[in-house]
C-alpha cells in the first residue's frame, strides 16, 4: 500500500463576531490599561506633588524642597515601568500553567488592588498608597502587554493575525487619548478629583472580568499543550463559526509534531537554541528599538516643544488631547492596512518616517531662532514621530514576537521582549533629560540613528509573516540559522515525507488522537 492524505489548503477566513468580540475585550480591559496609565499622572503631576508635601508636614513635621518633591514625583512616574518588567518575567511561567485567557482574567485582581490603593490615597493621607498601587498596575500592564498579543496571535487565523494582532496597539493609543482627554480641567483634572482619576483602570477591568471567562482558551494551548482534542474543535468552532477548521487542526499538529518537547522552553533555552538564533536576535532589535525610537521622550517634553513653539499655555492641553487623536487614527490605520500591505512596509515606513522627524526636531529647534516660522516645522515633527510610530513600530513588534516562534518557544520569548522593552523605557525616562542637558537638540540624531538602524534591519534580515503559520515563518529562518529544515522536525519518520503544510498518512498514525474522530481525510491508494 502506498498512502497519500488528500487535505484541504486552509481557506481564507472571514472575521467573525465572537473573533472581534475577544480581541476588543481583552485589549479593552488589559492594554487600553497601559496608555492610560503613561499619560494619567501628566496632568495631575501639581496636584500629586502638593498632596506629597502636605502628608509630610502633617506626618513627619518635615517640610521638603522642590528637588525631594520631584523626585517623588519622578518614583510615582518610574515604579510603573519597574512594575512592568516584574509582570513581564512572570509571563512565562503564568501562560504555561493558567493557559493565555485563564492569565488575563487571573491578573484583573492586580488592576483591582492597584486602584483601590490610588483611590483611597487621598482620604489615608498616604503617599505611599500611590506608589504601591502604581507598582502594581505597572505589574498588571508587564504580564497584558505580552500576554494579550499572544493569546490574540494564537486565535486569529493566519489570514488575519496582523489585524487582531494590532487591535491592542489601537487601544494602548486610546488609552492616552482618554487619559487626555478626563485630565482637561473641565473634567477631572481638578485637585480634588486626581485620586479618582487614576483610579478608573477599575472599569474597563470589571467589563474584561465579567465578559472573558466565557471565552475559549487558545486552541493553540489546548491542543499543543495541553492536548486536549476536543476542547480545541470547541474553540475552533466557537471563534471560526463559519468555514472548515480541518485545514487549522492539521497545521496545528505539523507544529506540535515539529518540536521535539512539548515542554515549554526556559528563557535559558531559548538564548542557547541555534535553531532559534535570529529569531531571538529580531525581537531583541525591534523591541530596544521601539522604545529608544525617542518616543518616549517627544510624549515627556511635548509640552515644553509647544510651549516654545508659542502656542498659549491655557491651550496646550488641547493641543496634547490632539495629538492623542493622532495617535488613535494613526493606529487604525495600521490594523485596517497591516494585511493588505504586510509587517515590513509598516516597520520600515514607521522608522524612516520617525527618523526623518527627529532630524527636523533637530534642525528646526537649532533655526528657529533665526527663522520664526521653524518652531511650527518642531511641532510638525513631533505629530509626525507619534503617527509614525503608531502605525507600525508601536505594534508589529508584538505581533512578530508571536509570529517568529513556535508554541514551546513563545511564552520565553515574550518574556525576553517585555523586559527588553520595559527595561528601555526605563532607560530612555531616566538617561534622557541628562542626554538632553549634555547634547542639546542634537539628542533627537541619536535618536534618528536607531530608527535608521532598525529600518535597515528590517530590510535585510525580516523576512514578511503576512498569510503564513508558524511552521512556514520557522522555515524562512532555517537557512539564516545554518540549520536543515529536516532538522525543524525531529522525529525521524517525519524527515522521510515530503512537508506539503499538512503532513502525510504516515505523520498522522502517531498522533495522540482518537482516531474515530473525523478529523482528517485520507486517501489510501493501492
Amino acid at each position: 500500500l502506498s498512502a497519500c492524505s488528500a487535505l484541504p489548503q486552509s481557506p481564507k477566513i472571514h472575521l467573525t463576531k465572537p473573533l472581534l468580540a475577544v480581541a476588543f475585550l481583552a485589549s479593552f480591559g488589559s492594554s487600553m490599561l497601559y496608555g492610560f496609565n503613561l499619560a494619567v499622572v501628566n496632568s495631575p503631576a501639581q496636584y500629586i506633588k502638593d498632596f506629597y508635601n502636605e502628608t509630610l508636614v502633617e506626618s513627619y513635621d518635615f517640610t521638603p524642597d522642590e528637588e525631594l518633591l520631584t523626585v517623588l514625583y519622578s518614583l510615582t512616574v518610574s515604579i510603573f515601568a519597574v512594575g512592568g518588567m516584574t509582570g513581564a518575567l512572570l509571563v512565562g511561567r503564568l501562560v504555561t500553567t493558567y493557559g493565555r485567557k485563564g492569565t488575563l482574567v487571573r491578573a484583573t485582581v492586580l488592576v483591582f488592588i492597584g486602584g483601590l490603593l490610588m483611590g483611597f490615597s487621598r482620604a489615608c493621607r498616604m503617599p505611599a498608597m500611590v506608589i504601591i498601587g502604581r507598582f502594581i498596575t505597572g505589574v498588571h500592564s508587564g504580564i497584558s502587554l505580552s500576554v494579550v498579543p499572544m493569546y490574540l496571535g494564537e486565535i486569529a487565523p493566519k489570514n488575519l493575525r496582523g489585524f487582531l494582532g494590532l487591535v491592542p496597539s489601537i487601544h494602548i493609543c486610546l488609552g492616552v487619548f482618554i487619559a487626555q482627554v478626563l485630565g482637561l480641567s473641565e473634567l477631572l483634572g481638578k485637585e480634588e478629583h486626581w485620586p479618582l482619576l487614576l483610579s478608573l483602570v477599575v472599569f474597563p477591568t470589571t467589563i474584561q472580568l465579567m465578559l472573558l471567562p466565557w471565552f475559549p482558551e487558545s486552541p493553540r494551548y489546548l491542543l499543543i499543550e495541553k492536548g486536549n482534542v476536543h476542547a480545541t474543535i470547541a474553540a475552533l468552532k466557537w471563534y471560526r463559526t463559519k468555514g472548515n477548521i480541518q485545514a487549522e487542526v492539521e497545521e496545528m499538529q505539523e507544529e506540535q509534531r515539529s518540536l521535539s518537547s512539548i515542554e515549554t522552553i526556559s528563557v535559558r533555552g531559548l538564548l542557547k537554541d541555534r535553531c532559534v538564533r535570529w529569531q531571538v536576535i529580531t525581537i531583541i532589535v525591534v523591541n530596544i528599538g521601539m522604545q529608544l525610537s525617542g518616543i518616549d521622550a517627544i510624549w515627556f517634553y511635548t509640552n515644553d516643544i509647544f510651549n516654545n513653539a508659542g502656542i498659549p499655555e491655557p491651550y496646550i492641553q488641547y493641543t496634547t488631547v490632539g495629538t492623542g487623536a493622532i495617535e488613535v487614527i494613526s493606529g487604525m490605520l495600521g490594523c485596517f492596512t497591516i494585511e493588505r500591505v504586510g509587517r515590513r512596509p509598516l516597520m520600515i515606513g514607521g522608522f524612516l518616517f520617525m527618523g526623518l522627524c527627529c532630524l527636523g526636531i533637530t534642525v528646526s529647534v537649532l533655526l528657529q531662532a533665526q527663522l520664526s516660522f521653524m518652531r511650527y516645522i518642531s511641532v510638525g515633527c513631533v505629530v509626525g514621530i507619534i503617527a509614525g510610530f503608531c502605525i507600525g513600530p508601536a505594534g508589529v513588534p508584538f505581533l512578530i514576537t508571536a509570529e517568529l516562534f513556535k508554541q514551546s518557544h513563545r511564552p520565553a520569548a515574550y518574556t525576553v521582549a517585555g523586559c527588553l522593552n520595559w527595561l528601555s523605557n526605563f532607560t530612555i525616562g531616566f538617561v534622557f533629560p541628562f542626554l538632553e542637558i549634555a547634547m542639546g537638540p542634537y539628542c533627537y540624531l541619536l535618536f534618528c540613528a536607531i530608527c535608521l538602524g532598525v529600518a535597515l534591519y528590517t530590510i535585510f534580515i525580516i523576512p514578511e509573516t503576512r498569510n503564513k503559520t508558524f511552521m512556514e515563518i520557522s522555515q524562512m529562518f532555517a537557512s539564516r540559522n545554518n540549520v536543515l529544515k529536516e532538522e525543524l522536525t525531529p522525529n525521524g519518520h517525519l524527515k522521510l515525507a515530503v512537508m506539503n503544510g499538512y503532513g502525510t498518512l504516515g505523520q498522522y498514525a502517531s498522533l495522540p488522537l482518537n482516531t474515530s474522530h473525523d478529523l482528517f481525510i485520507v486517501c489510501i491508494q493501492h
